[in-house]
């Protein structure tokens, strides 16, 4: 049986603030618009990486790392960062990069396409405890492309710098599409960032306070998810739910509880003992 009842459905959802996710400054529409055109015609070979954390849909390429490779995308501490070949074929992205004079521990491109899914997750949590954040600046976006935290979407409208503290469980969805293009910045704390940030925000058109789920929307959806998963569609039965946090305010992973409840019903005690660990590694970084 899956259990519908972790969910307080008098409650609000979870406040969100500005330590978690913020808007910052913008950049001149012209500058936009270059980046914009170096983002759709120089990138090339877009790797898929961290597979468990996604449905697919999810690619990256590196502009600033430790090896100067664009295929190498699996992030590190790394204190020196150096130009990738990508970055170097790309004037008016290393030109703003450097004009900013952040602390980079790793910059990178992000393209997440229609119907995809960053499913919910803790970043940070393999790395050094030195004070960094994540800043993205969304060169191409639509409406239903939007970060999901503290029971909030947010939706990160285009040309705007935008703070992520990401060891605050978060989630990101792509409905519809065309494919979001971020560029992404990983920094460590400095004046710098200081500055770029002083101003931060929330503006109400970009955040929209997920509905709380009842015990009868879980039951419906656990429901469901058990009959796909008995006429052998289990992979897709997992991913229904794993979609619940993009919809409701849901307590931090009740969706792997839930996927881990459905193969326990069904008397599948290793694939639920897997669906477990999966939310620890998820959520803590730690590998069950």
């Amino acid at each position: 049986m899956i259990r519908t009842d972790l969910h307080d459905t008098t409650a609000p959802p979870a406040p969100l603030s500005t330590d978690q996710v913020a808007c910052l400054s913008a950049i001149d529409d012209a500058l936009l618009d270059r980046l914009r055109h170096e983002v759709l015609t120089v990138p090339t070979d877009w790797q898929l990486s961290y597979g468990a954390y996604q449905s697919g849909g999810w690619a990256t390429l590196s502009l600033l790392n430790g090896s100067g490779e664009p295929a190498d995308v699996t992030i590190t501490d790394c204190s020196q960062p150096v130009a990738t070949s990508l970055l170097k074929r790309m004037p008016a992205t290393q030109a703003l990069l450097a004009d900013l004079d952040l602390t980079y521990m790793w910059v990178r491109l992000a393209r997440l396409e229609g119907n995809a899914f960053l499913w919910e997750h803790r970043d940070y949590t393999e790395l050094s405890a030195r004070e960094r954040y994540r800043l993205h600046l969304p060169i191409c976006t639509n409406s239903s492309a939007y970060l999901v935290t503290a029971g909030t979407a947010v939706h990160m409208t285009a040309g705007r710098w935008w703070r992520l503290t990401p060891t605050y469980a978060h989630g990101v969805c792509n409905l519809r599409g065309p494919a979001r293009l971020h560029l992404i910045a990983d920094c460590y704390a400095s004046d710098a960032l200081s500055r770029l940030t002083r101003a931060a925000e929330l503006p109400k058109a970009a955040i929209r306070p997920l509905p709380g789920a009842t015990a009868d929307d879980l039951a419906r959806h656990a429901h469901e998810a058990e009959r796909l998963a008995i006429l052998g569609w289990a992979e897709v039965a997992e991913r229904s739910l794993l979609q619940l946090p993009y919809r409701y305010a849901l307590p931090e992973g009740h969706a792997y509880d839930m996927i881990s409840d459905l193969h326990a019903g069904l008397g599948d005690a290793p694939t639920a003992a897997a669906w477990q660990a999966k939310k620890t590694l998820m959520l803590t970084g730690v590998a069950a």
